[in-house]
């Protein structure tokens, strides 16, 4: 539990010191939920959460090139018709 909240603290300030949001885009949310599985699968909650970062990381990078090929700006609202 301490290597958690360790880790936790750690990301926090890592984000917090100069890392702007368009580079930390989806690893937040996944590293969230790649630490809990992690740690529900073997305590290997920073494993987790440094591989749910990356993949988060890749799909908010992946729905921002989507939505750049559609022309697409509203940003998770209600999907416009054309």
């Amino acid at each position: 539990m301490k290597l958690i909240a360790a880790a936790t603290i750690l990301s926090l300030v890592a984000v917090g010191s100069g890392v702007g949001p368009a580079q930390a885009a989806g690893c937040l949310k996944g590293a969230a939920v790649g630490g809990v599985a992690g740690h529900m699968a073997g305590h290997h909650g920073v494993l987790g959460a440094a591989a749910g970062c990356a993949i988060g990381h890749h799909e908010a990078n992946k729905n921002t090139a989507d939505q750049a090929r559609n022309g697409n700006d509203n940003n998770g609202g209600t999907p416009t018709t054309r």
